[in-house]
């Protein structure tokens, strides 16, 4: 490195140096820090005593025999510690747990008293796997908590979701859920308002005089949100792969974290919304403001319990002592459906835009393309005919192939100018042994040049349609459509049909065989078999051929534990794949072919060579040029 570029690095270290100095925090902030901790510390243990006392004193007066007499601290007592414990709050400190619901034609809440949380939520348009009766349960009990630390006036640290609220005029579309304070006329409100036929509802969080019983200096709350997602589907494998814990940005940038591990995550930048999703159905908190100093946790649930994923947020929210600007959220809790989501979006300005369709993996970007523009609208289409769901797919299947149909055609057409030309390249192959490769190659495709025939011609339209495939790959598992759908033996489309299972696992395998599986891979044999013979091979290539035969049997473990709706859909499209190249095969003449690229080669024979070719051919002869050198040199090193 030049003199320059040291003065540069000196310069970069020195700004960095001086930064952290100048940023480093004085002594009484971190005095102030560490007294904060130990606050908090110090309030949590005296929380937890107090409502072991209370609990305790409950427990005993249920279970003392009648008559008995017992020492238990007078309510002056249990007053004062509560008091000292709980400060402003103490009237919240205690009470009984109660259920007030909010429900409309999509979803019922039961919202806790304890808390003011929502402590059980049920759609009631869908049901869990095994259970065709009681509406799904997205969470309930302990599977989801939602708090916020509160700082009182005389520094007690609190959460509330120890404290009990009170439900005020509740009806089934709007509750206030209200945390009392010993101030009469100071109290914090938490606003649940259920719109109808919805699957959106709004939460407010307002303060009334807060800033007589919480510090001055609060403008902000910080929010724990915890959540335990449940299985509800057939496939637990399958499941765990789309259960993930996603967020936008204000930016409008997406981010997932992991779904096959334990995950955590710091965002500074400021959070629109964060979602909680599952394969089929998502709880997703939408901040009106932002959230704020973010931290994210995502583990993967033990194999042996009924939880796929356990999701952790912790993050910062404002907060108007006043409650003049109340603080403003919008919940989601509903089915991963990609036209309900996108619906969000309508008639609203492109910032202000939530894109919660992101909820629906789609793939890559340009399998997301082709998702949006064709897969999701077209099956949208076929659906509003009422059709059975296995001719929704069988015509969405055929229009697809159509659409494909002038690729494959021309992949077969360049199969076929191969195939009626083997009796040369095998006439190549007897003059050019092995031991003259190049050789061999160069007259392969001087061949192909003097026919006119392009060994990539081949392969490109194949790669065309490879980015329609693997759409379809990742349509059909996400397709919520399918869930619960019936077709023959299969139960539910969007989970496998398992014809026969064992009591234990197969590495790679499972514990079942699907049967729309087995069928694929059957008809994938097939269409490889009719392929096979309609190629000219090499007979040096023999393994080539045996992996050609192997790759089928490969996806019956890949696709034994996917949706029944892609093997299904899979299995429609190599039949139909077969049929078109029977037709291809019947429509076309191999002699009238080969005269063709014959009267091609006469054509072609003076014709000087294309660009690609001579430099393909200069290139060959390079490299045989300095494979004689290399041998040259090792036979004289050996001398």
């Amino acid at each position: 490195m030049d003199k320059n570029t040291w003065i540069g690095f000196l310069i970069i270290a020195a700004i960095i140096v001086g930064f952290s100095m100048l940023n480093r925090p004085s002594k009484e902030e971190l005095a102030e820090r560490q007294r904060i901790n130990d606050s908090i510390q110090l309030a949590q243990m005296m929380e937890q005593e107090a409502q072991h006392l209370s609990d305790s004193i409950s427990a005993s007066l249920n279970q003392a025999p009648e008559g008995a007499t017992m020492v238990i601290p007078s309510q002056e007592e249990l007053t004062a510690q509560l008091a000292s414990v709980y400060g402003p709050f103490a009237p919240a400190a205690q009470g009984e747990d109660k259920d007030i619901i909010l429900e409309n034609n999509k979803i019922r809440l039961y919202l806790s008293s304890k808390g003011g949380r929502i402590a059980r939520a049920e759609l009631k348009e869908y049901t869990a796997y095994g259970d065709s009766v009681n509406p799904l349960t997205l969470f309930q009990g302990d599977e989801a908590e939602l708090s916020f630390t509160l700082i009182t006036a005389n520094n007690r640290i609190l959460s509330t979701k120890n404290l009990y609220f009170e439900a005020i005029q509740p009806n089934p579309q709007n509750v206030i859920m209200r945390l009392k304070t010993d101030t009469e006329d100071a109290y914090i409100d938490f606003v649940y308002t259920l719109p109808e036929d919805t699957y959106m509802f709004d939460f407010q969080l307002i303060g009334h005089n807060a800033n007589l019983v919480l510090a001055q200096n609060v403008n902000s709350l910080e929010m724990q949100w915890n959540q335990s997602i449940p299985q509800q589907e057939r496939g637990r494998k399958f499941e765990e792969r789309y259960a993930r814990l996603q967020y936008m940005t204000v930016g409008q940038d997406q981010e997932r974290m992991s779904e096959a591990k334990h995950d955590t995550q710091r965002e500074s930048a400021k959070i629109r919304w964060i979602g909680y999703t599952d394969q089929f159905f998502s709880t997703v908190m939408i901040a009106n403001d932002a959230f704020t100093s973010s931290e994210f946790e995502s583990t993967p649930g033990d194999a042996f319990t009924r939880y796929i994923k356990h999701y952790q947020t912790k993050t910062n929210v404002a907060f108007d002592l006043t409650g003049a600007n109340p603080t403003s959220f919008r919940y989601f809790m509903g089915p991963n459906n990609y036209n309900l989501l996108k619906a969000y979006d309508k008639d609203v300005l492109p910032e202000q835009q939530l894109h919660l369709k992101e909820l629906v993996l789609q793939g890559w970007r340009i399998i997301i393309w082709i998702n949006q523009i064709f897969s999701f609208p077209v099956f949208d289409w076929l659906l509003h005919f009422g059709l059975p769901i296995g001719w929704v797919i069988f015509l969405m299947t055929l229009i697809i192939k159509l659409i494909i149909l002038p690729f494959v055609f021309a992949s077969y057409k360049s199969s076929a100018k191969m195939r009626v030309l083997k009796p040369q390249i095998d006439e190549i192959n007897a003059k050019y042994p092995m031991e003259k490769m190049q050789e061999r190659q160069q007259a392969t495709m001087a061949l192909y040049q003097r026919a006119g025939v392009s060994p990539m011609s081949g392969c490109l339209p194949m790669l065309f349609q490879m980015p329609i495939l693997m759409a379809m790959f990742w349509f059909f598992p996400t397709a919520i459509e399918l869930r619960g759908q019936s077709l023959w033996w299969a139960e539910d489309l969007s989970a496998y049909d398992a014809i026969l299972t064992w009591g234990h696992h197969i590495p790679l395998f499972g514990d079942h065989l699907s049967l729309f599986c087995l069928i694929m891979t059957v008809a994938n044999l097939g269409y490889t078999v009719i392929t096979m013979q309609s190629q000219a091979t090499d007979p040096n290539m023999k393994f080539m051929k045996y992996m050609m035969y192997l790759m089928p049997l490969m996806f019956l473990f890949i696709f034994n534990d996917y949706a029944a709706g892609l093997s299904f859909y899979y299995t429609i499209s190599l039949g139909m794949t077969i049929l078109q190249t029977m037709i291809f095969r019947w429509s076309t003449n191999d002699q009238k072919l080969l005269a063709e690229l014959e009267a091609n080669a006469k054509k072609n024979a003076n014709k000087p060579k294309s660009g690609f070719m001579a430099r393909l051919e200069k290139m060959q002869q390079e490299q045989q040029r300095m494979a004689r050198e290399n041998a040259k040199a090792q036979a004289k090193k050996y001398r």
